[in-house]
């Protein structure tokens, strides 16, 4: 299929001026209540490779992060830059923006009594758990193919495969660091309940990354992970998840059963088997697994 090119690109009409000036003082108040609790809980819970991001960003508690500022930064790193939208963005513009290296962000932030959970992903979410590994190549790299995926995908029905993936890599993905599974997801690092429970709590499973078990793996949005799947390394996670012809596997797939989160199969490569003890009603609860 043909490249798309500049001028057909779909995203235009989603881009909004981030008007950092407009931000009250309850906002940014918001942004720094969230950033300390974070940053008192994350260090020896999270990745080096995002901490590092941080620091280049000079992302920090002293309020919302102006985009013009930070994409400066970020441009230098990995030629990444940050990009307002008002909100969700739809499958095809999303896929077109990250093709393009930009990272959309919503330009609004919780309300105070919204602290601990948020329906749809806000500035705080976006920025501080997306945004800091975007300085790193191998990270940067996998996200920019990621994107590039998604028009092939929309062609051929694979749409739902390639949510599964960020889900389970983007969003909540574990990472291998010096032996001991640390966090790298961006739904992780951003809440402060998952941040714990991912990492204190006996009750998740974690399985080793493996492409056609993500792929085949729903999901649930409305609570914390019954399994989180670990990555060796970014580098790894490039060459395993995108250097894999995606267009046979997305046949296959659909004429396969798929699988629960709840589950551990005898394929597993399991680095550990959890309690199950939080999630243990989710098979009848979570019904509408995507």
């Amino acid at each position: 299929m043909a490249e798309m090119t500049k001028d057909e690109k779909t995203y235009d009409s989603y881009l909004v001026d981030q008007d950092w000036g407009s931000y009250s003082d309850e906002d940014h108040d918001t942004w720094s209540r969230l950033f300390e609790r974070q940053s008192k809980l994350l260090p020896g819970r999270v990745c080096e490779e995002y901490l590092e991001g941080l620091k280049l960003l000079g992302i920090d508690g002293e309020g919302i992060p102006n985009f013009e500022e930070m994409s400066a930064r970020l441009r230098k790193q990995t030629g990444w830059e940050v990009v307002a939208v008002p909100g969700l963005v739809p499958s095809r513009p999303f896929f077109d923006m990250l093709s393009d290296k930009k990272f959309p962000a919503g330009n609004f932030i919780r309300k105070p009594h919204e602290l601990d959970y948020l329906e749809e992903p806000d500035i705080f979410h976006d920025v501080f758990g997306h945004v800091p590994l975007l300085t790193n190549p191998a990270y940067a790299s996998y996200m920019h193919a990621y994107g590039q995926a998604g028009d092939a995908a929309m062609e051929n029905k694979g749409v739902k495969f390639l949510a599964r993936l960020n889900w389970y890599t983007i969003e909540f993905g574990l990472i291998m660091n010096d032996g001991v599974p640390k966090i790298y997801g961006a739904g992780i690092v951003s809440s402060y309940g998952e941040t714990k429970y991912a990492l204190d709590d006996a009750s998740p499973h974690y399985v080793h990354f493996d492409l056609e078990r993500v792929l085949k793996t729903g999901y649930y949005i409305d609570d914390f992970q019954a399994t989180y799947f670990v990555i060796d390394s970014f580098e790894k996670l490039f060459e395993e998840a995108v250097e894999t012809p995606f267009l046979p596997l997305y046949q296959k797939l659909r004429e396969e059963q798929d699988y629960t989160p709840f589950e551990l199969l005898p394929s597993d490569n399991v680095i550990r088997k959890g309690s199950g003890e939080y999630w243990k009603d989710f098979p009848q609860t979570k019904e509408k697994l995507k």
